[in-house]
């Protein structure tokens, strides 16, 4: 598979009278040797791998009238070059894709490109490999000859080269004890062994079977080197480092300055490495404490408060302050929240002076005071965050939001670098939540989600926050997709959010099953996790099910701290807005109208405060007339339609639906249900009827209505005829009505036929 000119120069060959002289040039592996066993004139002189050959052994071919003459470019022979001048020289060179397609006849396109990265296109590594998409065992072991009889600095070179430094003259001067003319020729002869590409570079195939079949001693001591090479001239360390780690050996120096660049990437390999530099005994205070760093940033908040107590239980360092930052976002997440702010106080550093003043707020202490922050992101962003919550509970909604927003905006480009206690996305989604601004919440959450803001640490309350969005929406299936997801050892933070949506997904399918299963673990939840300014959203939602449970008991003591938090803030309204909400709907379902009242009043006395605080109070006045069974449809639909645009829409088409079925005015009824539909995300029905009929009648046999298909789908799902209604806002005698309906229609005889009818019917 050679060019047109190449296939020229041989065909001269063939004339015997023409006086030919041809210089063959390629590294090894380029397929010189079999354009060799190709020449069939006798009169030519042909020398194979020339380049072996000393100058008094080359001399008489340039008497030679007819000769071809093969070799590699290196190393350099006066007489070939003699020989080169005075003939032509022919370049062999790697594979395209083209032609290793032609090499390979009927490969796809997959293995043609697997191939030609994995052998740069060489011929002899293309035919090792072969039509494949799999580098085996034995055809790394076909390199063993190339590579071993290669002598000692070689082979010392390719796995430097192997190691990623293929073209760092200084480092390789360093590693072979050469200066750096004697390391650019070895540089030349290892292209001319075709094992390297022509970057400097080992083809990949070859790369691995350079550290496959290399002896592993030797490979560990040219790492060695190399990084301790690299850390004197201040240079990145990791790479060299990470595929020794367990091997043992590597200078304690080394690994910590390989700790300091996987920490931003991978804060998991950074606690790895600075165990290793501890070399398992009790670390010195500075590694204690960047060790508890990347063990908070990987998510192992056990190791991170034991190394982080370790330091600031020992003598007075500069480095007892990181470890008590550390400590404090560890006992963040774990719900300790007074005892973070404690340690943040006690850190005094710029950063935990803004982080102790959100913990402040959050457990019911308002501060006025902004600490100064160095221009980092970092110091912004913590700026930032605690202005807006202090905006978020004097009364400057909007404003705490844009703050809020704008600080997670502006810690975006750290992603996963930085050790939060709270992420700037998650405290603007909980605020954009308690003031009806879900699409905010709901984009800053998925920039936070796609950019890793605050890394592992933070990506679960991130996705808890998005699956509580989509469940007040009423989107429950991707409620619980988000929740299922995410599944694993919580956290006592996010646990108390991830139980809060079981509950709330639970409450809202009418599945009291699953309520009263998941109820002692809401128990220990919030036993495990006091109350605070951030917790209101689960705390009313497990309000609303022990209600439905009769079990409000339990609870009674964390409402009562929740309303001591807000009053010490002053009851600011976006935080007590929503709770007071939640506790209605408790008051409600526990038919305890005094109460219900009570807490309608409380959102009375803030419904001119915003607009969203007149659309919670104006619903919770249309709760209380339907549940008195006065249903005024335009009140009432006003009232669902605002609850919709604050992103309440369960709520919303739950109220228009209650109300339908409590009016005796038909025509309301009619338009009630279709305003719930509507507000549920399902199209309105043409022609509806009253609670006490059946379903309009499809005559076709097999053929169900929508309503029936409704009916029929939720009754595969395992509902009870309660659930159902619930669900579809009918009665669970209608339920039974349109049961009854499909039974006579599709000639079931018994219960089990007509179930197995409809799940052929509707695909269950």
């Amino acid at each position: 598979m050679v060019d047109e000119r190449t296939r020229q120069a041989l065909d001269r060959l063939g004339n015997a009278s023409a006086r030919v002289r041809i210089a063959l040039v390629a590294p090894g592996g380029y397929g010189k040797t079999a354009l060799l066993d190709e020449i069939r004139a006798d009169d030519v002189t042909v020398v194979d791998d020339a380049h072996l050959l000393d100058d008094a052994a080359l001399r008489p071919l340039l008497n030679e009238r007819r000769v071809v003459v093969a070799y590699r470019p290196w190393p350099r022979s006066q007489v070939l070059s003699e020989l080169a001048r005075t003939g032509t020289v022919l370049s062999l060179h790697p594979f395209t894709k083209d032609q290793v397609r032609e090499y390979l006849p009927g490969a796809n396109r997959a293995v043609v490109d697997f191939v030609h990265a994995q052998t740069g296109g060489v011929p002899r590594f293309v035919e090792r490999l072969g039509a494949t998409t799999e580098v085996t065992a034995d055809m790394i072991a076909a390199f063993r000859h190339d590579i071993e009889w290669l002598d000692a600095d070689m082979q010392k070179f390719l796995l430097a080269a192997e190691a990623g430094v293929g073209l760092r003259l200084d480092l390789l001067s360093g590693l072979l004890g050469k200066d750096v003319d004697a390391v650019s020729d070895l540089i030349e002869e290892g292209r001319a062994t075709g094992l390297l590409a022509e970057d400097g570079t080992l083809h990949p195939i070859v790369a691995q079977a350079v550290a496959a079949l290399s002896r592993t001693e030797r490979r560990i001591a040219v790492r060695q080197r190399l990084a301790e090479l690299q850390l004197e001239r201040g240079g990145p360390v990791l790479e060299l480092v990470q595929p020794l780690l367990g091997n043992g050996g590597l200078p304690a120096a080394v690994l910590q300055a390989a700790a300091r660049e996987a920490l931003p990437v991978d804060p998991a390999l950074s606690a790895r490495l600075l165990s290793a530099a501890a070399g398992g005994g009790t670390p010195e205070p500075e590694v204690a404490a960047r060790w508890a760093t990347a063990a908070a940033m990987s998510g192992d908040l056990d190791a991170a408060l034991r190394l982080a107590d370790q330091v600031i239980s020992g003598s007075e360092t500069p480095h007892r302050r990181t470890a008590a930052e550390v400590a404090a976002v560890a006992l963040a997440h774990r719900g300790q929240l007074a005892r973070s702010t404690e340690l943040f106080r006690w850190a005094s550093t710029p950063y935990a002076q803004a982080f102790a003043g959100i913990g402040l707020i959050g457990t019911g202490r308002l501060v006025t005071e902004n600490p100064p922050q160095p221009p980092t992101l970092l110091g912004g962003a913590a700026d930032l965050m605690l202005r807006g919550i202090q905006q978020s509970v004097t009364g400057a909604e909007t404003a705490a939001l844009s703050t809020l927003v704008r600080a997670s905006g502006l810690l975006e480009p750290a992603g996963g670098a930085v050790l939060l206690p709270d992420s700037p996305a998650a405290l603007a989604a909980l605020v954009a939540v308690h003031c009806g601004e879900p699409g905010v919440a709901e984009s800053v959450l998925d920039r936070a989600v796609e950019t890793g803001t605050g890394g592992v640490l933070m990506a679960v309350r991130h996705r808890l926050l998005q699956a509580w969005l989509h469940m007040q929406r009423g989107n429950l299936a991707v409620a619980r997709e988000y929740l299922m997801a995410v599944r694993g050892a919580f956290e006592p933070r996010d646990w108390i959010f991830a139980v809060a949506l079981e509950v709330g997904i639970a409450r809202r399918n009418s599945d009291l099953a699953t309520l009263r299963r998941t109820w002692e673990q809401a128990c220990e939840a919030v036993l495990r996790h006091p109350v605070d300014l951030f917790s209101f959203l689960p705390l009313g939602e497990f309000a609303a099910a022990a209600a439905r449970l009769r079990d409000q008991d339990r609870l009674q003591p964390h409402l009562t701290e929740a309303a001591e938090v807000l009053r010490q803030l002053g009851n600011p309204p976006l935080w007590a807005t929503t709770l007071h909400w939640s506790l209605l709907h408790a008051a409600i379902i526990d038919e305890h109208p005094e109460r219900a009242e009570q807490h309608a009043a409380a959102l009375a006395e803030n419904r001119s405060h915003n607009r969203y605080c007149a659309i919670i109070s104006s619903a919770a006045e249309s709760w209380l007339d339907v549940v008195a069974g006065k249903v005024d449809a335009d009140q009432v639909e006003e009232a669902a339609r605002g609850l919709h645009a604050t992103g309440q829409w369960w709520d919303a088409a739950r109220l228009a639906g209650q109300a339908a079925i409590r009016t005796s005015d038909r025509q309301a009824m009619v338009r009630l249900l279709d305003c719930a539909r509507l507000l549920q995300g399902r199209p309105a029905t043409t022609r509806r009827t009253p609670d006490n009929e059946v379903s309009v009648v499809v005559e076709d046999t097999g053929k169900l209505s929508d309503r029936e298909r409704e009916v029929a789908q939720l009754v595969l799902e395992g509902m009870t005829y309660k659930q159902v209604g619930d669900r579809l806002f009918i009665s669970a005698k209608t339920v039974e009505h349109h049961m009854a309906r499909m039974r006579q229609r599709l000639g079931s005889t018994s219960r089990s036929d007509l179930l197995a009818q409809l799940r052929q019917i509707v695909g269950g």
